[in-house]
C-alpha cells in the first residue's frame, strides 16, 4: 500500500505545449492517502484515464513528478511500481483456465502453492466463477473475462495500489452491484490504496472514501460524497453530481442578496460583491413550490413520478429549474413560485463557489 503524491503534474500529447489549451491534464497538486479509496469521476476525455496511466506508468508525465511513499517513481517502468491494474475491456489469457488465469500473478512472483491454491479459491468465490474454474478462459462471455480481470487485479495482497479503469462497462447491470460491493468490502478487509476511473456517479458515490471530480483536464473538487453534493466548489460538480443536478441561474450578487431574473432573494449570509460570470445554485432537493407571492415566479412544464419522489420540471424565463417533491405531496395549478432553502444555496463567480463572508 502506498500514499500517491501529485507533484506539479500536468500532461500534453504535443511535443511543445505553448498554452493551459494544449494540456489533457493540467497541473495538479495532491497526497492520496495510503488506503484510501478514491473515484477519479468526469466525462469523457476529461482526462481520468490519462491520470491513471501516468499513476501505473504506461505514460510519462510532461511536467511534474509523481511519488508512491515519498519515493519518486516518475520515470519507473510499471513492473518497479508493485501496481495491480484492470483495464475497460477483458485481457484475459484464452489458452489458459480460469484458476490459472487468476493465479497467474501469484505463480510468477513464486508464490507459495498452498497460498495459491487458498487465494485463487477465495477470489473465485468473490466475482463468482468458483464452478467455472478449470474451464478455459476463450469460450467465456466478455462479462465473464472481465470478472477473471477483476480476480486477477485482486488476488495479490502485497501491491502498492488497485487501479481500475472503468472496469464494469461490459458487466450486466445485477454483476455491476454485486461487484462493487465486493471491491468496497476487499477493500476494507485488506485497506488497499484503490484508485477507481469512471463516468458513472453512481459507481464513484457508492465505491469512494473521496471522490476526486475531473473537468477539462483539471480535478475540480475532492471530496466525501457528502461534500460534494452539499458544497459543489464548481457548477460543473453541481451539474454532474445528483439527478436531476444542481439548479445554476445566473444573477447578480451585492452582499447578502441576489437578483435572479429582476426577482431579489435574500441570501442570509453576506457574499461580497463577487466579479466575473455570476449564478446561484441551488439542488433541487432545496428547492420547493409555493402558491405565495415570494420566490422566482415560474411555470410547471410537467410532474414526473420516480417512485420514492416527485421531480417537478419548471420553466423560469426558458431556462428550466427542477424541484425535487414527497411522493405524497400534492402539486396545484396555483404553485407558480418556487422558493429556496438558504442552508442549500451557494454562490458562484466564473463557476466557481464563492464563500460566505465571516461577521
Amino acid at each position: 500500500m502506498a500514499k500517491i503524491t501529485l507533484d506539479n503534474l500536468a500532461h500534453s500529447y504535443l511535443p511543445n505545449p505553448t498554452s493551459d489549451d494544449d494540456y489533457a491534464l493540467k497541473e495538479l497538486n495532491h497526497d492520496w492517502v495510503d488506503g484510501e479509496a478514491y473515484a477519479l469521476l468526469g466525462s469523457s476525455g476529461c482526462g481520468k484515464s490519462t491520470l491513471l496511466n501516468i499513476i501505473s506508468g504506461l505514460l510519462h508525465p510532461s511536467q511534474g513528478r509523481i511519488l508512491f511513499n515519498d519515493r519518486d517513481v516518475t520515470m519507473a517502468p510499471t513492473t518497479q511500481r508493485n501496481i495491480a491494474q484492470v483495464f475497460q475491456f477483458p485481457v484475459v489469457y484464452d489458452t489458459m483456465t480460469v484458476r490459472d488465469n487468476l493465479a497467474f500473478p501469484l505463480r510468477n512472483r513464486g508464490a507459495d502453492p498452498a497460498y495459491i491454491k487458498e487465494r485463487v479459491q477465495q477470489i473465485a468465490h468473490m466475482i463468482g466463477m468458483e464452478a467455472t474454474l478449470d474451464r478455459k478462459a476463450r469460450g467465456l462471455t466478455a462479462d465473464a473475462k472481465q470478472k477473471i480481470s477483476l480476480g486477477r487485479g485482486m488476488v495479490r495482497e502485497d501491491v502498492n495500489a488497485l487501479l481500475f479503469d472503468e472496469p464494469l462497462t461490459v458487466i450486466d447491470p445485477h454483476m455491476k452491484w454485486e461487484l462493487r460491493t465486493q471491491l468496497k468490502s476487499l477493500h476494507h478487509e485488506f485497506g488497499h490504496t484503490m484508485i477507481y476511473v469512471t463516468h458513472d456517479q453512481t459507481e464513484a458515490l457508492t465505491f469512494a472514501d473521496k471522490v476526486v471530480v475531473m473537468y477539462d483536464g483539471r480535478v475540480v473538487q475532492m471530496g466525501t460524497p457528502q461534500e460534494l453534493f452539499e458544497r459543489p466548489e464548481h457548477t460543473f460538480v453541481g451539474y454532474f453530481i445528483g439527478s436531476p443536478g444542481m439548479n445554476v441561474l445566473d444573477a447578480t450578487v451585492n452582499g447578502d442578496t441576489a437578483v435572479v431574473a429582476g426577482t431579489q432573494i435574500s441570501l442570509g449570509k453576506s457574499f461580497g460583491t463577487p466579479g466575473g460570470k455570476v449564478e446561484i445554485g441551488v439542488r433541487p432537493e432545496f428547492t420547493s413550490l409555493s402558491d405565495g407571492n415570494d420566490g422566482l415566479p415560474v411555470t410547471i412544464k410537467r410532474v414526473e413520478d420516480v417512485g420514492r419522489h416527485k421531480i417537478v420540471r419548471a420553466d423560469f424565463h426558458g431556462t428550466e429549474i427542477n424541484v425535487i417533491a414527497a411522493e405524497g405531496e400534492n402539486i396545484s395549478p396555483d404553485m407558480n413560485r418556487i422558493v429556496f432553502d438558504m442552508a442549500g444555496v451557494n454562490i458562484y463567480a466564473d463557476s466557481w463557489r464563492v464563500a460566505p463572508l465571516v461577521a
